[in-house]
């Protein structure tokens, strides 16, 4: 019944650009609510995407410094943007957030997805995923209303309206839930742009087993004995792969290997860095992905994910 958990915000390029004529290169980035936002858009600003698919973006919210963080980015890097609602935030976020701005309150207190772009989007479209209501409680660390989301748009290139859609599949869960979360988006998809090609990019939380396992110290030992490298090559101990596959879409050729993980300025390092972003593709050629380091100038995390990118051409 929220208003802000069913709609999607969309603002047009103060001068769009001309359609790609041929390929067109797509990032995706877990932003991390946006708190460093100046670098965030220097960052945004030499990958020089066509489409810049983004999650964990903050509107209202202290931690961000109460920023519409979306926007931002867009006015920074000259794009427009659609925008919507993952997460009615009911407190001021994580722990070490509520330490930081102990004392302040959200202007907005929302969190969601967002789609950047210096061409024309069109039809964007909110997908909810789910509707379980999981964060309300607090048992996860922050009080929420909403579940997860995915935001769909579509892009002119060489004359083709390629369907874009960034997502974030749930953190605190296993395989399965995250394979049923994928199916809802697959299915989804589908009904948004039949047989369209697509380029997903999403942050998958791809971490091979159950998330109370991976944070236990033993039960992470006892894992990486089994496979060694299962938090950077996830694929076959998450399901959702096998569901992509089934609809079509490849992993394979459009990302480098690699983890996207990367160590919090606020954080002691990851022990075992994996890899939990990922692009999905579907009817479209790709060729040169790369994982770009989330850092400033002075080598600074500026997200606890790293971005990728990839350049993208409807299939003949």
């Amino acid at each position: 019944e929220i208003a802000a958990l069913n709609r999607t915000e969309l603002s047009e390029p103060p001068a769009p650009a001309a359609a790609p004529d041929g390929s067109a290169r797509v990032a995706f980035w877990n932003v991390e609510r946006g708190r460093y936002l100046d670098e965030a858009a220097a960052l945004l600003a030499v990958v020089d995407a066509d489409v810049s698919l983004l999650c964990e973006l903050d509107h209202g919210m202290a931690r961000s410094f109460q920023r519409h963080t979306a926007r931002d980015l867009a006015a920074r890097t000259g794009q427009g943007y659609a925008f919507a609602v993952e997460f009615l935030e009911l407190d001021l976020g994580a722990e070490h957030e509520r330490a930081w701005h102990d004392g302040e309150e959200n202007d907005a207190g929302l969190h969601g997805a967002a789609i950047l772009s210096p061409h024309a989007l069109g039809r964007p479209a909110l997908i909810r995923l789910e509707t379980d209501g999981d964060w309300f409680d607090g048992a996860r660390g922050e009080r929420r209303v909403g579940g997860r989301i995915a935001l769909a748009a579509t892009v002119a290139v060489a004359g083709v309206d390629v369907t874009c859609v960034s997502v974030h599949l749930e953190s605190h869960s296993d395989p399965r839930h995250r394979a049923r979360q994928m199916a809802v988006l697959l299915d989804a998809v589908d009904a948004y742009a039949p047989g369209a090609p697509t380029v997903i990019g999403g942050d998958f939380n791809t971490q091979s087993a159950a998330r109370d396992r991976v944070d236990d110290r033993a039960g992470r030992v006892a894992l990486l004995a089994e496979d060694p490298r299962r938090y950077v090559d996830p694929v076959r101990h998450e399901p959702l792969f096998d569901a992509a596959r089934a609809a079509g879409f490849n992993w394979a050729a459009c990302n480098a290997p690699g983890p996207t993980q990367r160590t919090p300025r606020y954080a002691a390092p990851r022990p075992h860095p994996g890899r939990l972003d990922w692009f999905f593709t579907r009817g479209v050629d790709t060729t040169d992905p790369v994982t770009v380091a989330a850092v400033d100038g002075d080598g600074r995390a500026i997200s606890d994910h790293d971005l990728l990118a990839v350049t993208i051409r409807p299939a003949v």
